[in-house]
């Protein structure tokens, strides 16, 4: 039997198909474990978050260089638009995210910025870290301890290897107003933080040409 193009589409409707983008899974992602991470670890850290009266904080981290991300636009048919940008190794902005939720209080992101210059091919200066060090996310959440109402936390954050320091594991710990409980690996869907970023970069920053290191970190402050 031959079918229309229109036709197939038509049988396929009326079978519950529809034309769908597909989801990116890693094939590290372990299923059981993230299960078991929904139905046992995430009810217990509510209930702690409860029973201390604290905020539930999420974190998560993104980068972004003076490349911005591409988006779509308007054209004339067959004439790609083109956006000229630094070929070049650029300056990139590593954020660290806290979306902190709690019942009756309005939700809040706070954010740190961690910056790096590339220079000679790609080698950063003497000393600089490309990305957050162990003391930057002690001081992330002293100052979250601080801004919030109450101050207690519940963090839920995955297992980047900067959190799995010893020297973190050691201040965490050592906090009474502090509980933490780490994400199930390659999970993403599991944190807010994520979809945040994802909304950042497809709005306000998806149409930026950065011109500069100085117009980065203004487009990331007031993004």
């Amino acid at each position: 039997m031959r079918c229309t193009i229109p036709g197939t589409w038509y049988l396929l409707r009326r079978r519950g198909r529809s034309c769908q983008l597909g989801v990116r899974r890693a094939v590290e992602r372990d299923d059981g474990s993230i299960e078991v991470w929904k139905k046992e670890i995430w009810p217990r850290g509510k209930r702690t978050a409860a029973a201390f009266g604290g905020w539930i904080v999420f974190e998560d981290e993104i980068g972004q260089s003076l490349r911005s991300p591409r988006s779509r636009t308007w054209g004339r048919r067959g004439v790609t638009p083109l956006v000229r940008v630094r070929g070049g190794g650029s300056g990139p902005v590593s954020v660290a995210g806290l979306a902190c939720y709690r019942p009756g209080y309005r939700t809040r992101l706070i954010y740190r910025l961690h910056r790096y210059r590339y220079r000679y091919r790609y080698r950063g200066r003497k000393g600089e870290t490309k990305a957050f060090t162990w003391t930057e996310y002690r001081d992330l959440l002293t100052a979250a301890h601080h801004q919030l109402p109450g101050g207690n936390m519940v963090l839920v954050w995955d297992n980047l290897n900067v959190h799995l320091r010893a020297e973190l594991r050691a201040f965490t710990a050592a906090q009474p107003w502090l509980e933490v409980f780490q994400l199930s690996s390659y999970a993403p869907d599991l944190n807010p933080v994520e979809g945040i970023w994802s909304a950042l970069k497809r709005g306000p920053l998806a149409s930026i040409a950065f011109t500069g290191f100085a117009h980065l970190l203004q487009d990331w402050r007031g993004g």
